[in-house]
């Protein structure tokens, strides 16, 4: 499933969020989109899953215009969690992750079997299968984000945008749900793009990095390869050093206080960790 933004300029009203992004999203690949606060991430996905209609530019999925493609059509290919889903009334948990099959059905058509096997697959994955029969808006931050990515599963598609997927999750979800999503990379081949506030689990979980700093891309690559002290000081505004993560070797920013003369005694890094 080929993704693409050719020269994307993302506007709300008179305020330029996005400006010129060339992007190719690697297919079968998990990619981080990484940047301060304000600094385009959240915008870029939204443009992305064609929810924001570009001021200038184009985004093609599999070489056509995203714009001209059909709602349905578009919904079969790519699996989407915003930021701040809105919450239906009076909704249930099987009720939300079952209209991720809506893409999939015939108009006024019953859930099939296979619909319904999808639904409890998505249940089972995030760990929600105990609280189906709950309302949604009865439920902690954390639960509803993780029957939201449910929704997203159960809509099949073979590209994820997931914004700040991890928003509400303690360590132990977050890393639950990135492991899941890791899984479904590695074991289905699904394409995933995932907004992360977190430095260190995008480097550790994604094979691709965006950075972006004031609606541009900085840098794009692999962790290795771009995610370096100078970057981070460049695109956060941040003192670190960077050593390699002890589990996976990869890039692992260690920020500095203005009181960490410890820290400080760190080696800097000459070169970016392999």
């Amino acid at each position: 499933m080929a993704l693409r933004a050719d020269a994307l300029t993302l506007a709300y009203d008179s305020r330029v969020a996005v400006s010129d992004v060339d992007l190719e999203v690697l297919e079968g690949a998990v990619t981080a989109i990484v940047g301060a606060n304000a600094s385009g991430k959240s915008t870029l996905l939204r443009g992305l899953a064609r929810l924001l209609r570009p001021r200038s530019g184009s985004v093609l999925l599999d070489g056509a215009d995203i714009a001209t493609l059909r709602t349905r059509e578009v919904a079969r290919r790519i699996g989407l969690l915003p930021q701040a889903p809105v919450v239906p009334d009076a909704i249930t948990v099987e009720e939300l992750v079952a209209r991720g099959r809506y893409p999939h059905q015939r108009l006024l058509r019953p859930m099939s079997r296979e619909d319904r096997d999808e639904v409890e697959r998505a249940l089972a994955a995030t760990g929600v299968e105990d609280l189906r029969d709950r309302l949604l808006d009865e439920l902690s931050g954390g639960q509803r984000q993780r029957a939201w990515i449910a929704m997203v599963l159960a809509q099949e598609t073979p590209l994820l945008l997931l914004d700040e997927p991890t928003t509400y999750l303690d360590l132990a979800h977050q890393i639950e749900v990135l492991d899941l999503l890791e899984d479904l990379n590695r074991g289905e081949g699904r394409t995933v793009v995932m907004v992360l506030h977190d430095l260190n689990q995008a480097c550790r979980y994604a094979s691709h990095v965006v950075a972006l700093l004031d609606g541009r891309v900085h840098a794009v690559g692999r962790p290795a390869e771009i995610v370096d002290e100078e970057l981070i000081e460049t695109v956060f505004g941040v003192h670190a050093r960077v050593v390699p993560d002890p589990v996976r070797g990869t890039p692992m920013c260690v920020p500095l206080g203005r009181g960490d003369q410890a820290a400080t005694a760190l080696p800097r890094s000459s070169s970016h960790p392999r």
